[in-house]
């Protein structure tokens, strides 16, 4: 199974020879992620992506509710962190 997360465009860069690129925030972290097959993503708007690879656009509603998604499985009990073991 494979998983894309949204992410937010907070900056875009141009293609030249090469594929277009941005760079995308998750949770505060940002990353350099391949934009190419969403050529119409701008700055501010969501993507989904995997692998290093925005794939689809999300409408901002989606992306927070599989934002809110995401913290509820973070704040499972007992979960270890490890190897996606669940204690108890």
């Amino acid at each position: 199974m494979c998983l894309g997360v949204p992410g937010l465009v907070v900056e875009r860069q141009e293609a030249t020879d090469e594929l277009a690129f941005g760079t995308v925030e998750f949770a505060g972290i940002r990353r350099r992620v391949c934009l190419a097959c969403v050529p119409e993503a701008r700055t501010g708007d969501y993507v989904i992506v995997h692998a290093g690879i925005a794939i689809s656009m999300i409408n901002p509603i989606e992306a927070r509710r599989v934002f809110t998604h995401l913290a509820e499985i973070g704040d499972l009990d007992g979960w270890t962190g490890d190897k996606n073991e669940i204690r108890g």
